[in-house]
């Protein structure tokens, strides 16, 4: 087998020649309009079969089945990127070559998975305050669930992961800027329709939804969002975010306090800064089994749900559909519930 030259995971390998026989090339006497048609044709019924073999795959595009003996050919283009665009070009040179690849260059490639192919790195945003998904260690070291879940893209795709540092109140301006700060967000970033509208969410990858921190000793006291909305009770969130906005909607009464440094925020509730943090599920575990002063009575019951997931510009189709394709095989092969597993998290997706 012939492979393309980086160690890339193949979502889609394609096109094979069996034993002897050729494909047919492109016929002269056809119009251009009449050959690309072909083409289209071909390239959606490969889409299509993709998008049930998201693990890889070798196809006979003659017959639309995968070949169980021959010479098989990866191609670059396909192995570089997971987008609908780079298939007619594969296919328009594999019609016009009898299937194989000569030199990997001869199908030139386009699109942001292309650059990022290209400088070899792929770098990610994140907030680095956020525990156990993403934070950033004073040395300048990564860790958690969400910088996991980034590591194992940039493998995938055969490129060095790199990190750069964003703000929840700076999140989408960052990465909305143009030139880019990064090529796409991760970290505990909810799955929303106000983002939607503006930018491209991946496939969630991790279950969410508001909660409470607060000292252990005051667990009993807050059973509901009205136990928490009073004057005499202190709330502390983080700006910015989601978190923020949820305190502002819901809590009419209690006050509100907007603390800088999300990390910070827990141990200023077990000292008595604050009595409350509005929080997600996903990061109150973490704490409660860090602190034995805190507690999160309510972990079982958020007051919403949702899910996170890799935040991108509009326009880069190409790297989320390489993005999903990495989040459904981690869900696939298990590598995703074992990484739920490793930081306590609950796991919400079917086998």
């Amino acid at each position: 087998m012939i492979r393309e030259r980086r160690k890339i995971w193949l979502f889609i390998t394609l096109l094979t020649v069996c034993g002897t026989t050729s494909f047919a090339s492109c016929s002269s006497n056809k119009d251009n309009a009449s050959e690309q048609s072909n083409i289209t044709v071909i390239a959606n019924n490969v889409w299509a079969f993709s998008q049930t073999h998201t693990d890889g795959f070798t196809i006979d595009i003659r017959t639309m089945t995968e070949p169980t003996e021959g010479i098989a050919v990866s191609y670059a283009a396909t192995q570089n990127s997971h987008s609908r665009d780079q298939l007619d070009k594969v296919v328009k040179h594999a019609l016009q070559h009898e299937g194989y690849v000569s030199n990997y260059s001869d199908i030139p490639l386009d699109g942001k998975v292309a650059e990022i192919l290209e400088r070899d790195t792929i770098f990610f945003g994140t907030t680095g305050d956020y525990r156990p998904l993403s934070f950033c260690e004073p040395d300048g070291t990564y860790w958690g669930f969400g910088i996991e879940v980034a590591n194992e893209i940039a493998k995938r795709l055969g490129v060095v992961p790199a990190f750069k540092k964003t703000s929840w109140p700076t999140l989408t301006a960052d990465v909305l800027t143009e030139p880019q700060l990064f090529d796409l967000a991760i970290g505990g970033i909810t799955i929303t329709d106000a983002r939607r509208e503006t930018m491209l969410m991946s496939e969630g990858y991790l279950a969410n939804g508001k909660t409470i921190l607060c000292r252990a000793t005051e667990a009993d006291r807050y059973k509901s969002l009205e136990d928490i909305d009073k004057p005499e009770v202190t709330v502390m969130v983080n700006p910015g975010g989601l978190n923020e906005k949820f305190a502002n909607e819901n809590l009419t009464h209690a006050k509100i306090v907007v603390h800088q440094k999300n990390e910070e925020i827990p141990a200023l509730v077990a000292e008595g800064v604050a009595d409350v943090m509005i929080t997600e599920i996903t990061e109150a575990p973490y704490y409660v089994q860090t602190d034995t002063r805190l507690a999160a009575p309510l972990l079982n019951a958020p007051f919403n749900h949702g899910e996170i997931g890799v935040l991108m510009q509009k326009g880069q189709d190409d790297l989320l559909q390489m993005v999903n394709n990495v989040i459904r095989q981690m869900k696939s092969d298990g590598s995703l519930r074992k990484l739920h597993e490793k930081y306590g998290l609950v796991y919400a997706y079917n086998p």
